[in-house]
């Protein structure tokens, strides 16, 4: 017999007329390991991920009487097994997320979450870029360093973390199929109070860890470029005590919304005036007219997103790609074993003298000469 349109319809109703069988729960929710008599041994947030403690059990670095305890994960309220953030973090450890060898451009981006140093938003700081990286060839390793609210100090504590990962990768980068001369750190608000001073603190913490006893010991922590995006205070923040200025210094980008979020704007900008003012080739800035710094509040009720988020289309939501276009520039999307233009021109940099900084060689009160019209 022909079913009439209409037949079809009676029939769906009485189908689904009937009451709709419960959902199952959602699966493969991460979650944290146990605690036991040994130190607490991180799980990944994301599937594959390699996973490798800092320190080794004993370390001065850690306290001892805390690092058994586990870590705490905040879930999302939306999103089954997404991770908003992980607190609690008392053997701080990286996650190695490696990219198929065709594509494999041997460069590794260690990701800085930020938080405030209260949390560590691994959510859309961390995860969401190794996917994002993984198409352009990259590596990405997810780094889980200390905070202040657990009790530590982030300018020594967070950033030894920091310096300790660009070994720790360097170290293993020949069974990660890593270039160890493409190794960098990109920072995200507090992230970016590990990726600046890494840039320019590295000498000394090696010169503090080149004990014999260190397995790390001779593996240098400098990293072969940085990523400071919407940035807590740098080194060169007013009110510190500025360090000098490594002359081979990594290049840098720097991403911040401008006005919308002074602060963070004038944070970056002490960060990129102090590399220009010795010459330091190939960092790169961009403030942004439109934009406000993550979680901050908007006039439609909403908050302002951070991380890879389009943000309603504004051009700050594509600072991710300027960022790509930068890398290339670079040459850290060859293939691994070429030259950088970024080693390139840190050598020829190196080789010349020291630039006079402006204002250098008048004699002490004289004013400086006149501009230009």
């Amino acid at each position: 017999m022909k079913t009439t349109l209409v037949g079809f319809f009676l029939m769906a109703v009485g189908v689904w007329g009937q009451a709709l069988p419960p959902l199952p729960a959602p699966m493969g929710i991460p979650k944290p390991g146990p605690v036991t008599d040994a130190p607490y041994a991180p799980q990944p947030i994301l599937p594959g991920g390699v996973v490798v403690p800092l320190y080794p059990a004993g370390s001065p670095f850690l306290k001892a009487e805390r690092v058994r305890e586990a870590e705490v994960y905040n879930m999302s309220q939306a999103v089954p097994g997404r991770i908003a953030s992980i607190v609690n973090i008392h053997n701080p450890s990286i996650e190695v997320h490696v990219v198929d060898r065709g594509i494999n451009t041997g460069a590794a981006i260690i990701l800085a979450a930020g938080g405030g140093h209260n949390t560590l938003n691994v959510g859309g700081e961390s995860a969401d870029f190794v996917p994002f990286f993984y198409n352009y060839g990259v590596n990405t390793i997810i780094l889980r360093n200390r905070l202040r609210r657990d009790g530590y100090n982030p300018q020594v504590d967070a950033v030894n973390d920091a310096l300790q990962a660009i070994r720790l990768v360097r170290a293993y980068a020949k069974e990660w199929n890593i270039d160890p001369k493409k190794i960098g750190i990109m920072g995200f608000s507090a992230g970016a109070e590990l990726s600046a001073p890494g840039a320019v603190l590295f000498e000394e913490f090696d010169k503090k860890n080149s004990e014999a006893n260190d397995p790390l010991a001779g593996i240098s922590s400098r990293p072969d470029f940085v990523g400071i995006i919407y940035p807590g205070p740098s080194p060169f923040a007013r009110n510190r005590t500025a360090p000098a200025i490594p002359r081979n210094a990594p290049p840098a980008f720097i991403a911040c919304a401008g006005a919308g979020d002074r602060g963070h704007a004038i944070w970056a900008i002490e960060y990129y005036s102090a590399l220009l003012m010795i010459g330091a080739p190939n960092n790169e800035m961009h403030l942004y007219g439109n934009g406000r710094h993550p979680g901050d509040p908007l006039p439609d009720g909403s908050r302002m997103s951070g991380g890879l988020t389009d943000r309603s289309g504004i051009p700050m939501g594509t600072w991710q790609y300027r960022f790509v276009d930068w890398f290339r520039d670079l040459g850290f999307l060859q293939k691994p074993g070429v030259e950088t233009k970024a080693a390139k021109d840190i050598a020829a940099f190196l080789a010349q003298p020291p630039p006079r900084t402006p204002g250098q060689g008048r004699p002490p009160g004289a004013p400086a000469a006149p501009r230009t019209p």
